[in-house]
């Protein structure tokens, strides 16, 4: 009965189309072009390096990918044991058809061959995304990025901060930041916030969904007055990566908080990952160097959370030991959401205790189940299948058995916490400071309505209608360069009759405009403007000139009419 129960809930959250909310991934090689790219996933190499695998041999510059596959498969064998080798023997088995039980030195050259096969169609992302049943990724974008070249919809761009918080005193980061803003770091606060205000429109127009920060243990986000502030950005502009600890301390503090305080404004989510100590194995392979730190507390962040009621915090920790403390901060606090089980949490034992904690303890819309954290799109399907089946057996356990729930009821948990928590934590931003009051264009000012038929063409927004768009704009209206309509009869029809009911009963009487009337007219004489005797064209008068004090295109004044060009 069980079994039966888990395996029809597991069958019904495993066709949920996921947005995945959290990737490493990178929008113009989304997919792997060899096995070399899912076997150098730091989590086999640091596994493989830590089971005695030499680093030398993982990283021997100019090693081709074929020669890397043969090194690191005759070092799995101690891995076999691993969530990590579940995954890439799914992979193998649903994306290239092997039917083994292990990749070894008897088969692993076949699958790289078809593998590589597969790898090499265009349309291989895709491919993926669908078998893996995913419409989307949120990408990991430097702050610097252009954000150019791919399908904002499909990899959803994401704000990375790390830089900008942590690493201002290094002269490449300032020089990155003053390439991609157009401004230079003057000592000025006001300019410094000019430029992260500028990046947060730049990555809002293109589509972004959040801000996002990997934090170290220590780090305590305060607000810092802006004298301070501006002592440590002097110093730190002065000294570079010399300066004071405490001014580079300040400054990553007073950076945060404006970051902060620009996804207030701008209604971006502020997603925190808490706890990672970077280079603890200094001689640990590439990303296989840095661990978490226990003495990390959410205690550190309480005056953030209570400083921007209105900013969603999704939170990760780097530790299970840590899960608790982050299910009373949601408990507690409305902007706080638990967010994936993030790097060393994310083994089945783990999830399944913290998953069933957060279900448990925290109101259901307030929790992003899973993100895969991957670097290639092969990963998000094992991974998200790994945590789907722990969720279904949490909610066969704890909720169908354990509450008496229907199985309909469960899997609709299962679909909150999955998809829909997703859509409503991390919706399309609109553009800030941009609600004006509803447009109004019937004759007695009522509000404009759209028409009930959605092919006809209607003038509407919720916004204040803009006469020159800017560019990031225009792209974060996410409209088509062009739209076909139907313009039949039939189609425009009830626009029509809606017009007919405005329609003045008696049409205006203009008199005789065109002079054939030989009855003299009883209406007043119609007067020429600007003293023309006659309406002949001439090329002066019909010339439009912008107004020097608003622009606005004009006829220009005749002789000895000055007024005629002022606005009223």
């Amino acid at each position: 009965m069980t079994d039966t129960v888990r395996d029809s809930i597991y069958e019904a959250i495993a066709s949920i189309r996921l947005i995945d909310p959290h990737t490493h991934i990178n929008p113009h090689a989304p997919a792997s072009n060899t096995l070399a790219d899912l076997l150098g996933y730091h989590y086999y190499t640091e596994l493989a390096h830590s089971a005695g695998m030499p680093k030398h041999q993982i990283e021997e510059d100019g090693i081709s990918d074929r020669e890397l596959v043969r090194r690191l498969v005759t070092n799995l064998s101690p891995l076999e044991n691993t969530a990590q080798y579940r995954w890439l023997i799914e992979i193998c088995r649903k994306f290239f058809g092997f039917t083994g039980e292990r990749l070894d030195d008897s088969n692993w050259e076949e699958v790289y061959e078809t593998s590589e096969k597969q790898m090499k169609l265009a349309e291989w992302p895709q491919m993926v995304l669908d078998q893996s049943n995913v419409e989307a990724v949120f990408l990991t974008n430097d702050f610097d990025d252009d954000l150019e070249g791919f399908d904002s919809d499909t990899y959803i761009p994401c704000l990375r901060t790390d830089d900008l918080v942590f690493h201002l005193a290094k002269p490449q980061t300032r020089e990155r930041l003053a390439a991609c803003t157009g401004i230079e770091l003057n000592g000025s606060l006001a300019n410094l916030r000019d430029s992260l205000r500028q990046r947060f429109e730049h990555f809002v127009g293109r589509g972004a969904r959040a801000c996002a920060i990997s934090l170290p243990p220590d780090f305590s986000p305060t607000r810092v007055s802006d004298g301070r502030a501006t002592t440590a950005l002097n110093d730190v502009l002065l000294n570079g990566v010399m300066s004071d600890a405490a001014h580079m301390t300040a400054l990553s503090r007073s950076v945060f908080w404006t970051l902060a305080e620009l996804c207030d404004e701008y209604g971006l989510p502020f997603d925190l990952m808490i706890g990672v100590n970077r280079g603890v194995y200094p001689d640990g392979v590439y990303q296989g160097q840095d661990l978490y730190d226990s003495r990390v507390s959410l205690i550190q962040y309480r005056e953030l959370f209570n400083s921007f009621p209105q900013v969603k915090f999704p939170i990760s920790v780097l530790a299970s030991v840590t899960n608790q403390e982050l299910v009373s901060y949601a408990w507690i606090f409305p902007n706080v959401i638990t967010n994936g089980h993030w790097w060393y949490s994310n083994t089945p034992s783990f999830i399944a205790r913290d998953a069933a904690a957060r279900l448990e303890a925290v109101p259901q819309t307030k929790q992003i189940s899973y993100y895969s954290d991957a670097y290639k799109l092969e990963f998000v399907w094992p991974k998200f299948d790994m945590y789907r089946q722990i969720l279904s057996g949490i909610l066969t356990e704890h909720f169908v058995k354990g509450n008496g729930w229907s199985e309909e009821r469960a899997i609709e948990l299962g679909r909150q916490v999955l998809r829909s928590n997703v859509d409503e934590i991390f919706p399309r931003p609109a553009s800030p400071n941009k609600a004006g009051p509803t447009p109004t264009g019937s004759i007695n000012n009522d509000p404009i309505t759209p028409n009930d038929n959605p092919e006809v063409i209607s003038i509407i927004s919720d916004e204040e209608l803009d006469p020159l768009p800017s560019h990031d704009e225009i792209q974060s209206a996410n409209a088509d360069d062009v739209q076909l309509f139907d313009d039949s009869v039939e189609q425009i029809q009830p626009a029509t009759d809606a017009l007919v009911s405005e329609v003045d009963p008696e049409p205006l009487d203009v008199g005789d405009v065109l002079g054939t009337d030989t009855e003299a007219s009883t209406n007043p004489e119609i007067r020429m403007l600007r003293g023309e005797g006659s309406f002949e064209v001439d090329d002066e008068s019909l010339l439009l000139r912008p107004d020097p004090n608003t622009g606005e295109l004009r006829f220009p004044p005749a002789d000895g009419d000055e007024e005629a060009a002022s606005p009223e």
